[in-house]
């Protein structure tokens, strides 16, 4: 298998390991819990500090990866979160255990968005829409084969296991980096930005973190209010501080390319509906229509297929309709099937259920597709390792975001309709919402040039190969007119 199909694995099967890890815990926290000899609530802290450790390292990712090289970053992190993952296995207190999670969160954060760093520095332009197509997949199948998959492990086996099956993919991963990724690293890395990481780490927690438990009731609102603001006053200060300094961490000059922009803003808003979906959907399942854990996460398994399913597509679909025209249409088609969700009730078909996931699953994998990819078709090689991180911190930012609308959302209806307990029917309002405010991201899609991202899909080498047959077509027809004229004359002048 050659470099430009191996490498991409590669970096998925880290990144699968870094999406399921953080949701697999989900449905075992109560397991671990009794066996730690602590409560299920104490124990969120675990998710929480996975999260704020996230948010803090991200910024530092790009500047790691210029400075050590992104090979020895990306294997170093896997490295880091097998450390967390081991030390998770062992622990025998919250303390031990959220510590570990925190490790984990350190390498999750390096994996990312370096990880997209090696892919973007080791794949031929050409084949960028290919390759992204494998490593967007994890952020799709993670979040929905976590929770069964936790179950599974801790109903059958122990809670131990959820965490140790890291161990041997991650040195999988490892092996494989070092020996198929070029060791490649910046000739001149830039200053390291410490106030600027610290600004935009207090900025991105406090955000992150606060959309994270806003609707959960793990924290009063004053609190959750305060660390949002807090979060919002510390991003204020970086970007006054990023326009001073010529390293920022967050470099947000980025965002006068169109094709970033719109990957940015309309990425954010698309992603802010499907981050809502690992989160309403299950509680739909299991509180409104009594599905079991297990059961429900075999039925959300269904968009998992969908988003495997367009991988092979993708790139064509691309080249075909060039990525404007497509993101366009495309958002809105996935708006419509996550919106669909508010159809379902007790007596729908699971079968039904399932085809439109299914089918949904692959319009959202084809549009994030399309979103990781043509981030990067204006940007300079140079710029590549700050093109990362930013992708990154936003993807983290709209995942927080989705779950805090989608609570907020169910929250509201049961506060309109004086409701004290959870049913079927108070999740329907919050699916129209995030499919509305997905389908709003078709306008930023729309702005980007019709040609955005040509160089990458293909799209401009078939137009051109197009134009050359239609004129040899033209000109053959020309000829014959004029063949034909010709011959018209003579048979004139004999008749």
């Amino acid at each position: 298998m050659n470099k430009e199909r191996l490498i991409p694995l590669i970096v998925a099967t880290a990144l699968f390991m870094e999406n399921m890890d953080s949701t697999v815990i989900a449905t075992s926290l109560p397991a671990i819990a009794a066996d730690i000899g602590t409560s299920p609530l104490t124990l969120k802290l675990a998710i929480t500090s996975y999260l704020l450790s996230l948010a803090v390292f991200i910024p530092a990712s790009g500047w790691t990866a210029d400075r050590f090289g992104p090979r020895t970053v990306f294997s170093a992190a896997v490295a880091v979160f097998m450390v967390g993952s081991i030390g998770c296995a062992l622990s025998s207190s919250v303390t031990d255990f959220v510590i570990a999670r925190i490790l984990q969160g350190m390498g999750g954060a390096m994996m990312t968005p370096v990880g997209r760093l090696v892919l973007l520095r080791s794949v031929d332009k050409s084949a960028l829409v290919n390759a992204m197509a494998w490593v967007t997949v994890p952020a799709l199948v993670g979040p929905v084969v976590g929770p069964p998959l936790g179950g599974f492990v801790t109903t059958y086996f122990s809670w131990h296991w959820i965490f140790l099956i890291n161990i041997p993919i991650g040195l999988l991963g490892i092996f494989l980096a070092l020996r198929y990724i070029d060791p490649i690293r910046s000739e001149d890395p830039e200053r390291f930005d410490l106030y600027g990481l610290i600004l935009a780490g207090i900025g991105l927690a406090g955000i992150a973190f606060g959309l994270s438990v806003a609707g959960l009731n793990l924290l009063p609102w004053t609190i959750v209010v305060v660390l949002i603001v807090i979060g919002c006053i510390s991003m204020t200060l970086y970007i006054i501080h990023a326009r001073r300094t010529a390293s920022p961490v967050l470099d947000f000059t980025l965002l006068r390319l169109s094709t970033m922009r719109a990957s940015i803003i309309g990425g954010f808003m698309f992603r802010l509906g499907i981050g809502s979906l690992p989160f309403l959907l299950p509680l739909l399942m299991q509180i409104g229509f009594g599905l079991s854990p297990f059961q429900s996460g075999l039925v959300t398994f269904a968009s998992a297929v969908g988003a495997m399913g367009m991988k092979t597509l993708a790139a064509r679909i691309i080249r075909t309709f060039g990525f404007r025209n497509m993101m366009t249409v495309n958002a809105v088609i996935s708006s419509v099937f996550l919106a669909a969700c508010a159809l379902f009730t007790a007596t729908t078909p699971l079968l039904l259920i399932m085809i439109i996931l299914v089918v949904g699953g692959f319009f959202r994998s084809l549009e994030f597709t399309a979103i990781n990819t043509v981030a990067y078709a204006e940007v300079e090689p140079a710029q590549m390792s700050r093109a990362t991180t930013l992708v990154s911190v936003n993807q983290q930012l709209a995942l927080s975001a989705g779950v805090a609308v989608g609570a907020f959302s169910v929250e509201s209806t049961m506060l309109v309709r004086h409701l004290n307990e959870l049913d079927a029917s108070v999740f329907a309002p919050a699916f129209l919402v995030v499919g509305i405010i997905s389908a709003a991201s078709s306008y930023f899609f729309w702005q980007m040039p019709d040609d955005a991202g040509n160089e990458i899909s293909g799209r401009k080498a078939v137009e051109i190969s197009s134009r050359k047959g239609a004129a040899k077509g033209m000109a053959k027809a020309a000829a014959k007119a004029a063949s034909e004229t010709t011959q018209d004359a003579r048979d004139q002048r004999l008749g």
